[in-house]
């Protein structure tokens, strides 16, 4: 048998280049290795959108078109939607006692997020405690593999505390999931922000036009330093240098670009058009791909109502096994 892939996504807004070589890169490569499973998180997405679920519902198709746009297969990937899974819920309220209010909130990324969101002292208990039921995500198909961003990492690490502390107390149960980083760590923002994020408004969208990756590509961060053309120019931590290394093919051309600049013989507008002439490219089989989707609804429709038919399945046997272990499958 196949070792098991888990991996997902909030609904919450289009996915973008940060999403592509954190994750979706990966998931498509392994979908012929592995027995591949792609969470749609609405319930986790509620979290901080609970008062806007037609968001989050609006954007589970979204999410959908951007995992079928970059290549993934739906004969070899399964989608499922996170809210038509009880068993995920149910798995989640047995790893709650398994999980101490202090561990769940010393999880660098919820720390980091709680700060981004400004909730203050409002924290949403579901939104602190997400990380215990992005581990039932993970647990409730066995996963042998989560591709991940690496801001992500500290998520898998408590699931693997998780799996550790409930095997130990009922018996082997779960595998131990491993975390698989994109071959981009992090992909900077637009703007030089450590991170592309949607709530930040420095995305290249995987659907976004080709006008729309122009202006966005002529509008980035580069050396604050430079003003003038002629100037040496910085390249490290440049995002539009980050860009070039990590979606133009043609390596020569970047390092030419690059001594260039150091040199002060090249401007920002020339590096610029050229990077929004390579993203484009990058995007144009992509864009095809969503369109064809986007024009059969009905196909896209089936490929969720099959997935998470087969996910359902897989995960009530999950819970037969789990219910076993900590002798609780009464009237079996």
């Amino acid at each position: 048998m196949k070792k098991r892939i888990l991996t997902g996504d909030r609904p919450t807004g289009r996915l973008h280049l940060g999403h592509y070589v954190g994750s979706l890169e990966s998931r498509v490569k392994l979908q012929d290795e592995y027995e591949q499973f792609v969470l749609i998180a609405d319930v986790q997405a509620l979290t901080d959108n609970f008062s806007n679920p037609k968001k989050v519902r609006n954007n589970v198709r979204e999410v959908l078109l951007d995992n079928l746009s970059v290549g993934l297969d739906p004969s070899k990937t399964t989608f499922f939607i996170q809210s038509l899974i009880p068993e995920i819920a149910e798995l989640t309220v047995f790893y709650l006692n398994l999980v101490t209010l202090e561990r769940a909130l010393r999880n660098p990324t919820v720390k980091n997020e709680i700060k981004q969101k400004e909730f203050g002292k409002s924290v949403p208990a579901g939104f602190a405690l997400y990380p215990v039921s992005q581990a039932a995500d993970i647990t409730v198909v066995n996963a042998d593999l989560v591709p991940v961003g690496e801001d992500q990492l500290p998520m898998i690490e408590q699931t693997r505390e998780i799996v550790r502390k409930f095997n130990s107390l009922y018996g082997e149960t779960f595998h131990e999931p491993e975390a698989l980083v994109g071959k981009v760590p992090r992909l900077v923002g637009t703007d030089g922000n450590a991170k592309m994020s949607k709530s930040l408004g420095n995305c290249i969208y995987l659907s976004d036009t080709p006008e729309e990756v122009y202006k966005k590509a002529m509008s980035m961060y580069t050396d604050p330093q430079r003003k003038h053309a002629t100037d040496p120019g910085k390249v490290e931590g440049n995002p539009v240098f980050i860009y070039h290394d990590t979606f133009n093919p043609n390596k020569d051309e970047v390092e030419d670009f690059k001594l260039r600049y150091r040199e002060g013989r090249i401007g920002d507008v020339e590096v610029k058009k050229r990077l929004a002439e390579v993203i484009n490219n990058f995007l144009s089989p992509i864009r095809e791909r969503r369109k064809f989707y986007e024009e059969n609804p009905s196909e896209v429709d089936k490929i969720l109502k099959e997935g998470t038919a087969k996910a359902r399945e897989v995960a009530m046997e999950t819970m037969k096994k789990v219910r076993r272990s900590m002798s609780i499958d009464y009237f079996v």
